[in-house]
C-alpha cells in the first residue's frame, strides 16, 4: 500500500521536469517550472483525476503498470525508480522479468529527435513511449491503455492502425510478431504480464493460436511503411527498429528521403501535430 510519501515524492520529482525536457509546448505563464499535473497524466498515460488522487494521498494502490509509467515520465533513475515502487508497497521489477526503463541515452534520443517519429516499444511490443511527431502520424496513443498499448494485441485484435497492409504484408508482420513474442517468453519465462498478454490473445485470435502453436521462428524487421494519415493523405516512410543493447528496448524510427513529396508531408504532419499539441 502507497504512504502519503508516494504521492510527496512524485509531487517533488514533477516539480523538477520542465515541459521543454519532457517535449511538451511552454507556452503561457506558470507559477512553477515543473510539469503541471494535466502533463505528467498526459506523459503517463493516466487520468488527471488520478495523479491527483496519489499526490494527495487518497490512492493507495497504484499497480506496477501506473508507477512504472510515472517513473518514466518523470525521468527518474533506476534508484529513484526502485525508491518509488517500494513508497507504492511494491517490489521493484526483478530481472526475470521485461525491462520497461527507458535509459538516460534513451530519453536524450527521443528529446533530440524533434522533427522525427520515434516510438520505443518492450521487448513484448507494448509502447513505453512516443514522441510527438509520432503521435502525430500514427495517432495520439495517450488514451489507450492496458493490453491496447500493444502491437501485437492491436494487429491480430483488428484495434486501428494507420499503416497500409496488402493481405500477405498483414501475415508476413503477424507472423514476425508472434515469433518475437515467443522468443520473449524464452528470454522471461517469470514475467506475469508477459504470461497474461499470450493467454489473452490465445483466447481471443484464432489466428495467433495457430500461429503460436506451430512454434514460428523469426523477428519483425525495418520495411518501408505507407501511413494512411486523415489530414495529408498517404506517407510512404523507412521504418527501422533499432535494439537498445543491455535494456531490450525497440526504438522504432520513421524517415523519409530528404527533398522527396513523402519527406514533405511528413514536416507537415509534424507541424500539424504540434499545433494540435499546443491548441
Amino acid at each position: 500500500m502507497a504512504t502519503s510519501e508516494f504521492g510527496q515524492a512524485v509531487r517533488r520529482w514533477r516539480d523538477r521536469v520542465s515541459p521543454k525536457a519532457a517535449g511538451l509546448p511552454v507556452g503561457g505563464q506558470r507559477r512553477a517550472p515543473g510539469l503541471r499535473r494535466e502533463e505528467l497524466a498526459l506523459l503517463a498515460g493516466i487520468s488527471v483525476d488520478y495523479v491527483t488522487r496519489l499526490e494527495q494521498g487518497r490512492a493507495t494502490n497504484p499497480s506496477d503498470q501506473v508507477v512504472e509509467a510515472l517513473a518514466r515520465a518523470l525521468r527518474l533513475s533506476d534508484d529513484e525508480r526502485a525508491y518509488l515502487f517500494r513508497l507504492g508497497g511494491l517490489q521493484p521489477p526483478g530481472p526475470g522479468t521485461v525491462p520497461v526503463h527507458l535509459t538516460p541515452s534513451v530519453q536524450r534520443m527521443l528529446d533530440r529527435l524533434t522533427g522525427t517519429p520515434v516510438a520505443v516499444f518492450d521487448a513484448t511490443w507494448t509502447l513505453l513511449q512516443a514522441n510527438p511527431p509520432y503521435a502525430a502520424l500514427m495517432g495520439d496513443p495517450s488514451g489507450w491503455r492496458g493490453h491496447e498499448r500493444n502491437g501485437v494485441w492491436r494487429n491480430f485484435l483488428g484495434l486501428s492502425v494507420r499503416v497500409r497492409h496488402t493481405p500477405q504484408s498483414r501475415r508476413d508482420l503477424q507472423a514476425a510478431l508472434v515469433a518475437d513474442l515467443r522468443a520473449a517468453t524464452a528470454r522471461y519465462p517469470a514475467d506475469q504480464r508477459l504470461k497474461g498478454l499470450v493467454a489473452d490473445l490465445l483466447v481471443r485470435s484464432d489466428r495467433f493460436a495457430r500461429l503460436w502453436e506451430s512454434g514460428i521462428a523469426g523477428h519483425h524487421q525495418a520495411a518501408r511503411k505507407t501511413i494512411d494519415h486523415p489530414r495529408v493523405g498517404a506517407v510512404t516512410l523507412d521504418c527501422d527498429v533499432l535494439t537498445v543493447a543491455g535494456s531490450d528496448l525497440r526504438v522504432m524510427v520513421y524517415t523519409a528521403e530528404p527533398g522527396t513529396q513523402d519527406a514533405g508531408r511528413l514536416e507537415l504532419i509534424t507541424v500539424l501535430g504540434t499545433q494540435a499539441l499546443a491548441g
